[in-house]
């Protein structure tokens, strides 16, 4: 498991093997990587896990992208699966071949030349099973092998292929997500857990990830609201889409410290990303800003930046 990465200080106070970082997903309807490059930086951040489309325009030179991120002494700690013309199917046997060759291909290409230890990958839609039906065992049993076979060669570029369980993908639910790390080896196959979606899915978080932490990779910080914890059916996706069922830290959903302490006490090595949607009407705070949706991103970002710093005592920089 890497530590600091050279030229990253230890931001932590009781571990300094933990880094810590944000997803694009914040911005990257709105704003170029090239932007976000420059804004995690100014935040005193130390990496960036882009979504796909925010480096297609860089994927024939990685290296020159590679650059930007070097100058700015911000990581990019690998890019989410999804890229252009990529199967993002792990369960279809018709599919999975592509998957497998998609994957591994874009794991050889782009970030091996950055560097990258891992490749954080979401598995494709929920199956259509029928109303509160779970990922079959044959499913589940497929989805391992696609992920063993992706992680069997790509381990060898020195890339861990680690997996997010999603609400509304085949890995939702606790059962699910233990079946996934049961039939997976542990030297092929790690784990990218988001607080949020574990506990939209009925998941004690820091439970979890304290029994699986040799094969967490890298840990996703996101809160929703203090009614899902516990609950024993996952929120539709249409109501989602009606108000969303994510919140910026602090929201009441999970218990940051806790899982904080947890990663402290056990010495976890790697990066700690937050990862929160982007603003939208009818968000908390979105509309005391007026509506501004670029307005928005910057004070989700200081308000998850502050939360960091105030509540959990990372040591990054006051807001300027």
């Amino acid at each position: 498991m890497p530590a600091v990465s050279p030229g990253h200080l230890a931001l932590d106070p009781e571990n300094p093997d933990i880094l810590y970082g944000s997803t694009s997903s914040l911005w990257d309807a709105r704003h170029s990587i090239e932007w976000g490059i420059k804004r995690i930086a100014a935040l005193g951040l130390q990496g960036i896990e882009p979504y796909a489309k925010q480096v297609e325009d860089h994927r024939a030179n990685p290296l020159a992208l590679k650059e930007k991120f070097d100058e700015a002494g911000v990581t990019l700690i690998d890019v989410s699966n999804g890229s252009k013309g990529q199967s993002t199917n792990f369960i279809d046997p018709k599919e999975t071949p592509k998957t497998i060759a998609d994957h591994v291909a874009f794991a050889r290409d782009f970030l091996q030349p950055f560097g990258c230890d891992m490749y954080k990958c979401n598995m494709g839609a929920r199956p259509d099973n029928g109303p509160n039906s779970g990922t079959t065992d044959d499913q589940l049993k497929r989805l391992a092998d696609t992920l063993n076979e992706i992680g069997r060669q790509t381990i060898e570029m020195g890339i861990r292929l680690a997996p997010h369980p999603h609400i509304w993908g085949p890995i939702e639910r606790e059962n699910e997500v233990r079946a996934m790390l049961d039939l997976t080896d542990p030297n092929y196959v790690w784990m990218t857990p988001d607080t949020g979606h574990l506990t939209l899915g009925g998941i004690d978080a820091v439970e979890l990830m304290s029994e699986y932490l040799p094969r967490i990779a890298e840990v996703h910080l996101k809160d929703t609201y203090a009614k899902y914890r516990g609950n024993t059916s996952t929120p539709a996706k249409e109501q989602h889409l009606g108000a969303s069922v994510y919140h910026n830290m602090g929201g009441g959903g999970v218990d940051f410290p806790a899982v904080m302490k947890m990663l402290r006490d056990r010495h976890f090595k790697g990066w700690v990303v937050f990862d929160m949607d982007g603003p939208r009407e009818g968000d908390d705070g979105f509309d005391a800003i007026g509506g501004n949706i670029d307005l928005a991103i910057d004070d989700y970002l200081a308000h998850n930046v502050n939360y960091l710093r105030v509540i959990l005592g990372v040591k990054l920089p006051p807001l300027g």
